[in-house]
């Protein structure tokens, strides 16, 4: 089956990998067919094993290789789709629009804290078949008082986000 691997906070804050050397790790960990797309850690890759085995496994290699604390989100490539075919907003040139993937049930965390949170102009969020999705203008992302939340060291396993383009370019090379 086909999977992509969506790791939280690389290449940002002091955890800088190269990709290559990730992709390595997961072969060494017996994934097949193994791909990054971006820099953000995802990896696309082949098992037969399921999702929930293959974060524990994934998870592990990744902290013993890289000497860090490793959290990663599996998904399957008919899971992936739904994130990318879900899409609740408009695109617009002005927004980014961004997903999470996480465990089950953080999309009503996520969506308690941002009911919270202040709000900019067309900052928005829904919840679309169990998927947290967040709209925000483009230069307020990290400077927005949701974006701050998403920092929270008691949420640090619990999720990870991607602008949904990147759903797009995973989906291109799993196919």
């Amino acid at each position: 089956m086909k999977y992509c691997a969506f790791l939280r906070g690389v290449n940002v804050k002091g955890t800088n990998m190269k990709m290559a050397d990730v992709c390595q790790v997961f072969k060494e960990a017996g994934m097949q067919d193994v791909s990054s797309v971006l820099a953000s850690g995802n990896i696309v890759f082949s098992s037969d094993k399921n999702a929930g085995e293959l974060r524990i496994i994934l998870e592990k290699a990744m902290s013993d290789h890289f000497s860090y604390e490793a959290f990663l989100f599996i998904k399957s490539q008919e899971e992936t789709q739904v994130f990318w075919g879900s899409i609740p907003f408009e695109k617009n040139s002005d927004l980014h629009i961004y997903a999470f993937v996480g465990n089950p049930g953080v999309e009503n965390v996520l969506m308690t804290e941002f009911e919270a949170a202040s709000k900019a102009e067309n900052e928005k969020a829904l919840i679309i078949k169990d998927i947290f999705y967040w709209q925000v203008p483009k230069g307020n992302t990290l400077d927005s008082s949701f974006g701050k939340v998403l920092g929270k060291k008691s949420l640090k396993d619990q999720f990870t986000s991607r602008n949904i383009n990147t759903f797009e370019k995973i989906l291109k090379k799993m196919n």
